[in-house]
């Protein structure tokens, strides 16, 4: 038999303009920082995997090429081996179809089961919570492209709504139920992050409610955490360390931050950016090396939730360090972890791209290097600067903080020109 084309894998290399050389360099590179050891893919490795010659990559190359894409193997086309090839075709499926399939499928599959006289007919099992975990994965790279959008939100928060829909659908063990309640909470708490990222902070409350119900519910201490974490950024945000603390200190009080070093160092990295705005430089950088330290003794071979994986690096270590120093006022220290950060900052992050560049021209413009600044924060793409809310926020706060110091320059007029004809284009 002929092997199938893998057209999951070059919609999403098409999608991120990713050659089958430059592929293979970037999973290289990311086998090295999860092994030590220098990966040995070229450009004819990547056309296997287009062709369908290569099914399911090894187990270290696949790890590196999720953290590439932010997406689990199976939703860039790859099967397992010994999985039906009836299962590959659906794998292949135009992914607007596969939403429409699967959202409309778990609707239907709940109105039917609820129906008269159908009352425990279907039994749920894991096939259906895999299908789930996989459009969480999807919501999750959406999230890192685009950040902070309204239709992300709800999108997230409808998905969540189907979680809970097949809890009703039919019989299931508990460790289904459990689960089903685990991928709910994680949708919710998508919708909650996209909310924060959009600075609409009532709906992101109300979203954390339920995130933290559900997540309960599951007993899914990554779950748990990853709420609880974004609550203590959401507090950050807006100004509130103390309660920023106390909702990371209790994501940092999960058993699973003992257990895994890599849950431990964001926990840290999140706590050092809150001594940040708390003004404490101390506690900022002894959260920051112990971040680093822990970061530095995990174990690259463990199993860890995509969300995790698709963000959590060197370079988001960076980002926060880069947001405590800003926060401090120490701009020069800043300036240097936004330049760490954006030299391997992962393909897919371009929200995280965008605030950094934001982060970085207002490290440059507080130490009065001007021309630079400008620079930099012309470099932010025209659809984060109009469309994502705290990209906008960043870049007008730059605007008048650069007219205030030099309002009749040619670099303050530049700016104003740039803003008025290149994101006019974007809007």
């Amino acid at each position: 038999m002929n092997p199938t084309r893998n057209e999951a894998l070059v919609a999403w290399m098409d999608e991120h303009g990713h050659s089958s050389n430059s592929l293979a360099e970037a999973v290289n590179r990311a086998l090295e920082q999860l092994t030590g050891r220098t990966g040995g893919l070229d450009g004819s490795s990547v056309r296997d995997w287009k062709a369908g010659r290569v099914q399911w990559p090894k187990s270290a190359t696949r790890r590196a090429l999720e953290a590439v894409s932010g997406l689990p193997a199976t939703a860039l086309g790859f099967v397992p081996r010994g999985r039906a090839s009836s299962t590959q075709a659906a794998l292949q499926e135009d992914p607007d179809m596969k939403r429409r399939t699967l959202v409309g499928g778990l609707a239907a599959a709940a109105a039917a089961a609820a129906a008269p006289g159908n009352a425990g007919r279907r039994r749920i099992g894991m096939n259906d919570v895999n299908r789930l975990q996989q459009r969480f994965a999807e919501v999750v790279a959406s999230d890192h492209r685009y950040g902070g959008q309204r239709g992300i939100e709800q999108h997230a928060a409808a998905l969540a709504d189907e979680a809970l829909n097949l809890q009703n659908a039919g019989s299931a063990t508990q460790r289904v139920r459990n689960s089903l309640y685990g991928c709910a909470a994680s949708f919710r708490s998508s919708a909650m992050w996209a909310a924060i990222d959009g600075r609409r902070y009532a709906d992101a409350k109300a979203h954390m409610r339920e995130a933290q119900a559900l997540a309960e519910m599951s007993g899914d201490q990554a779950i748990k955490f990853r709420i609880w974490s974004h609550a203590g950024a959401m507090y950050r945000h807006i100004g509130r360390p103390g309660e920023a603390f106390a909702a990371n200190d209790v994501a940092r009080s999960l058993h699973i931050t003992r257990r895994d070093p890599m849950f431990a160092s964001l926990g840290l990295a999140r706590q050092a950016a809150i001594h940040g705005v708390a003004h404490d430089r101390t506690g900022t950088c002894r959260a920051l090396d112990q971040a680093q330290d822990a970061l530095q003794r995990m174990d690259s071979e463990a199993h860890r939730p995509v969300w995790l994986l698709a963000f959590y690096d060197q370079a988001e270590l960076n980002s926060l360090a880069l947001s405590a120093f800003l926060a401090l006022g120490d701009y020069a220290t800043a300036e240097s972890h936004a330049h760490r950060c954006l030299a391997t900052l992962r393909p897919h992050m371009r929200r995280s791209h965008a605030i950094t560049t934001t982060r970085l021209a207002h490290a440059q413009l507080a130490q009065g290097d001007l021309e630079s600044a400008a620079t930099t924060a012309m470099h932010v793409p025209g659809d984060a600067a109009t469309e994502h809310a705290r990209v906008s926020r960043m870049l007008q706060e730059f605007g008048a903080a650069l007219r205030a110091r030099a309002p009749r320059s040619s670099i303050a007029q530049t700016w104003t020109e740039h803003t008025r004809d290149a994101w006019k284009v974007s809007t």
